[in-house]
Protein backbone atom coordinates (compact mmCIF):
# COMPACT_ATOMS: atom_id res chain seq x y z
CA UNK A 1 0.00 0.00 0.00
CA UNK A 2 1.35 3.52 -0.31
CA UNK A 3 1.94 6.15 1.71
CA UNK A 4 -0.49 8.85 2.48
CA UNK A 5 1.29 11.21 0.91
CA UNK A 6 1.95 9.16 -2.47
CA UNK A 7 -2.09 8.11 -2.86
CA UNK A 8 -2.56 12.18 -2.41
CA UNK A 9 0.29 12.53 -5.33
CA UNK A 10 -1.29 9.49 -7.57
CA UNK A 11 -4.89 11.29 -6.93
CA UNK A 12 -3.61 14.89 -7.90
CA UNK A 13 -2.30 13.30 -10.89
CA UNK A 14 -5.67 11.41 -11.81
CA UNK A 15 -7.25 14.94 -11.47
CA UNK A 16 -4.68 16.30 -13.15
CA UNK A 17 -4.88 13.54 -16.02
CA UNK A 18 -8.70 14.33 -16.74
CA UNK A 19 -8.09 18.42 -16.98
CA UNK A 20 -5.37 17.89 -19.61
CA UNK A 21 -7.68 15.42 -21.26
CA UNK A 22 -10.67 17.62 -21.31
CA UNK A 23 -7.99 20.91 -22.31
CA UNK A 24 -6.33 18.96 -25.48
CA UNK A 25 -10.16 17.82 -26.61
CA UNK A 26 -10.61 21.50 -26.69
CA UNK A 27 -7.71 22.28 -28.14
CA UNK A 28 -7.45 19.53 -30.78
CA UNK A 29 -10.13 20.54 -32.51
CA UNK A 30 -9.94 24.35 -32.07
CA UNK A 31 -6.30 24.49 -34.23
CA UNK A 32 -5.90 21.24 -36.07
CA UNK A 33 -2.38 20.45 -36.83
CA UNK A 34 -0.90 22.63 -34.09
CA UNK A 35 -3.49 22.32 -31.52
CA UNK A 36 -3.08 18.36 -31.97
CA UNK A 37 0.44 18.63 -31.56
CA UNK A 38 0.19 20.80 -28.35
CA UNK A 39 -2.49 17.93 -26.66
CA UNK A 40 -0.59 15.02 -27.45
CA UNK A 41 2.54 16.80 -25.96
CA UNK A 42 0.93 18.51 -23.02
CA UNK A 43 -0.19 14.40 -21.99
CA UNK A 44 2.93 13.24 -22.68
CA UNK A 45 4.77 16.10 -20.55
CA UNK A 46 2.26 15.34 -17.84
CA UNK A 47 2.88 11.19 -18.09
CA UNK A 48 6.43 11.48 -18.13
CA UNK A 49 6.24 14.23 -15.30
CA UNK A 50 4.24 11.88 -13.18
CA UNK A 51 7.12 8.66 -13.35
CA UNK A 52 9.69 11.34 -12.78
CA UNK A 53 7.74 13.04 -9.74
CA UNK A 54 6.70 9.75 -7.82
CA UNK A 55 9.86 7.92 -9.34
CA UNK A 56 7.04 5.07 -10.41
CA UNK A 57 5.27 3.27 -13.65
CA UNK A 58 2.21 3.84 -11.67
CA UNK A 59 3.03 8.00 -11.93
CA UNK A 60 2.31 7.63 -15.31
CA UNK A 61 -1.21 5.29 -15.03
CA UNK A 62 -2.61 7.42 -12.43
CA UNK A 63 -2.77 10.59 -15.09
CA UNK A 64 -3.56 8.24 -17.95
CA UNK A 65 -6.24 6.63 -16.64
CA UNK A 66 -7.72 10.07 -15.31
CA UNK A 67 -7.09 11.44 -19.35
CA UNK A 68 -8.77 8.30 -20.08
CA UNK A 69 -12.11 8.67 -18.52
CA UNK A 70 -12.08 12.42 -19.66
CA UNK A 71 -11.79 11.70 -22.94
CA UNK A 72 -13.73 8.65 -23.22
CA UNK A 73 -16.92 10.80 -21.31
CA UNK A 74 -16.10 13.19 -23.95
CA UNK A 75 -16.39 11.08 -27.09
CA UNK A 76 -20.18 9.63 -25.94
CA UNK A 77 -22.97 11.10 -27.11
CA UNK A 78 -25.49 12.85 -25.24
CA UNK A 79 -28.86 12.28 -25.64
CA UNK A 80 -30.10 15.70 -28.15
CA UNK A 81 -27.37 14.60 -30.27
CA UNK A 82 -24.90 16.55 -29.02
CA UNK A 83 -21.06 15.76 -28.54
CA UNK A 84 -17.77 17.43 -28.37
CA UNK A 85 -15.50 15.14 -30.74
CA UNK A 86 -16.14 15.22 -34.65
CA UNK A 87 -16.05 12.63 -36.51
CA UNK A 88 -12.01 13.22 -38.57
CA UNK A 89 -8.71 12.12 -38.46
CA UNK A 90 -8.03 15.01 -35.80
CA UNK A 91 -9.92 13.56 -33.51
CA UNK A 92 -9.28 9.35 -33.95
CA UNK A 93 -5.08 10.46 -33.99
CA UNK A 94 -5.66 12.24 -30.63
CA UNK A 95 -7.92 8.77 -28.58
CA UNK A 96 -4.84 6.70 -30.30
CA UNK A 97 -1.93 8.65 -30.05
CA UNK A 98 -2.70 9.67 -26.36
CA UNK A 99 -2.99 6.12 -25.55
CA UNK A 100 0.07 5.58 -26.86
CA UNK A 101 2.08 8.14 -25.41
CA UNK A 102 0.45 6.87 -21.70
CA UNK A 103 1.59 3.43 -22.52
CA UNK A 104 5.18 4.52 -23.84
CA UNK A 105 5.44 6.90 -20.50
CA UNK A 106 4.78 4.21 -18.66
CA UNK A 107 6.65 1.76 -19.83
CA UNK A 108 9.52 3.96 -19.60
CA UNK A 109 8.87 4.77 -16.19
CA UNK A 110 11.51 3.39 -13.44
CA UNK A 111 9.97 -0.22 -12.55
CA UNK A 112 11.02 -2.22 -9.35
CA UNK A 113 14.22 -4.39 -9.22
CA UNK A 114 14.48 -7.34 -7.26
CA UNK A 115 17.02 -7.67 -4.71
CA UNK A 116 18.88 -3.69 -5.01
CA UNK A 117 18.35 -0.50 -6.98
CA UNK A 118 21.52 -0.92 -9.64
CA UNK A 119 22.15 -3.20 -12.27
CA UNK A 120 24.37 -5.65 -9.72
CA UNK A 121 20.76 -5.91 -7.38
CA UNK A 122 19.28 -7.62 -10.47
CA UNK A 123 21.64 -9.62 -11.52
CA UNK A 124 21.47 -13.64 -10.24
CA UNK A 125 24.00 -15.47 -8.64
CA UNK A 126 26.67 -13.26 -8.14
Amino acid sequence: MPSAGRAAAYLGLLLLGAVVGVAGGLVQAAWFPGGLLLALLGAAGLFLGGTQATGTRAGAVAPAAGWMVAVVLLTASRPEGDFLFGVGLGSYVFLLGGMAVAVMCATLGPGRRPGGTGAAGARLGK
